[in-house]
């Protein structure tokens, strides 16, 4: 059915990244009995509703406005963000800020991009001497350095900095075979354990410095990537695979397995929001497409999960991690709206977009009362945010691409 749909929902591209049909959501449409509501919210009608609500605008530049206000008043001497805890959260903050508009001139931006050039390392990488996190903190650094390299000032870093990640990338230069759980991850701790947190990073810096499907670690990174969904496939042969067949996705096979939100009594990985959107983003970065059956049993999970209230799985820990992920996924896939198990179509950019403006703080920051992975620290957190609303922009939102919304 996804196949023969597809001819008759427009396509849509985005900076010349892959973006998928709409055929998943329509099929989802089908299958929740909703057929009515995909006629009625306009598809291929070209309706013109007449641009974005102004509430919408208005809010999202508010937002922006007290974010900013309270990073120029947190930001250091030195250009860091939170320097106490790592570079990685200054390289958010400001890829947060670009994302948005800022240019890398504004004197935010431009300090943190100072500040994060000192921590560039002759190997390539750049992180703070010393750390567990190295592949973490270069992927990051790419991530901003990239948006800033408009005149080519950064390619010189930008070209080592990839070559180090590929490096750091478990293969045969690790002296390991494909079979083995590890293969194609990328991953950090002392003795940098691949994890799909690090991986996701890994795929999307290689894809901010140009690479696509065809690089040889983009295809490498996906065995790992498939590894940590629960669909027992010719992709996954792992002994987890078959014990949670819903979907979704964990935290790493390696090691024994491991998920963060823990096993289900038959002895499983627990799937949950944050890694499942990780995955599913990664896929469609690596160019696996909408009929493949590890897309289509990922939509699958998002659709029985849809969520803007928890990490699902997780409850509210590493939630504003899972908005970010959340946003580039939906993003990447190109769908504006999210059909749930019930059959209720979701805008979820503006659900976002609201979401957010309800959870920021009187100072303009965000921040999560469950600290776990840090996010009790509101320049971090508010910097997720920062990305997130990259995806919900007033000109992203549906009504103003002819969409109508969602009643």
């Amino acid at each position: 059915m996804l196949q023969s749909l597809q001819s008759f929902l427009p396509g849509v591209s985005a900076g010349g990244g892959l973006r998928f049909r709409r055929s998943l959501l329509f099929a989802a449409l089908v299958a929740a009995g909703a057929l009515g509501l995909a006629n009625s919210i306009g598809w291929g009608q070209g309706h013109d509703s007449g641009g974005p609500g102004k509430d919408d605008a208005e809010l999202y530049r508010q937002m922006i406005d007290r974010a900013v206000g309270f990073l120029t008043r947190v930001q250091g001497e030195d250009g860091s963000f939170a320097g106490y805890l790592s570079p990685a959260v200054t390289a958010i903050v400001a890829t947060g800020l670009m994302q948005n508009g800022f240019p890398p001139e504004h004197p935010l931006v431009a300090k943190a991009l100072k500040y994060l050039e000192s921590f560039v390392q002759e190997d390539g990488g750049i992180y703070r001497p010393g750390t567990f996190y190295q592949n973490y903190e270069t992927c990051l650094a790419m991530l901003c350095f990239s948006l800033a390299n408009r005149d080519g000032r950064y390619q010189s870093i930008l070209e080592r900095a990839e070559r180090f990640v590929k490096r750091e990338q478990w293969d045969e230069t690790e002296g390991i075979e494909s079979s083995d759980f590890r293969y194609g991850g990328a991953g950090y701790g002392r003795n940098a354990r691949p994890d799909l947190s690090n991986t996701h990073y890994l795929i999307e810096a290689l894809r901010a410095v140009g690479r696509g499907p065809d690089d040889e670690a983009i295809r490498k990174a996906i065995i790992f990537v498939s590894r940590c969904q629960n669909l027992e496939s010719e992709h996954n042969t792992t002994p987890f695979a078959a014990k949670n067949p819903d979907g979704g996705f964990y935290y790493t096979p390696a090691a024994g397995g491991v998920s963060m939100a823990g096993q289900t009594p038959t002895g499983g990985l627990r799937s949950y929001g944050s890694m499942t959107y990780a995955g599913l983003k990664s896929m469609i970065y690596a160019g696996v497409g909408p009929d493949d059956p590890r897309v289509k049993a990922a939509y699958e999970w998002i659709r029985k999960h849809y969520d803007l209230q928890s990490n699902p799985g997780m409850g509210k820990a590493g939630l504003y991690y899972y908005y970010h992920v959340f946003a580039k996924a939906l993003d990447a896939i190109g769908e504006d709206f999210i059909v749930d198990e019930s059959g209720e179509a979701h805008d979820w950019r503006r659900e976002l977009l609201r979401e957010l403006a309800r959870r920021q703080q009187p100072d303009g920051s965000w921040v999560n009362d469950e600290t776990r992975w840090m996010e009790g620290e509101s320049t971090l957190v508010s910097g997720y945010v920062l990305m997130s609303l990259a995806y919900c922009k007033p000109e992203k939102l549906p009504q103003s691409r002819g969409v109508l919304p969602v009643k």
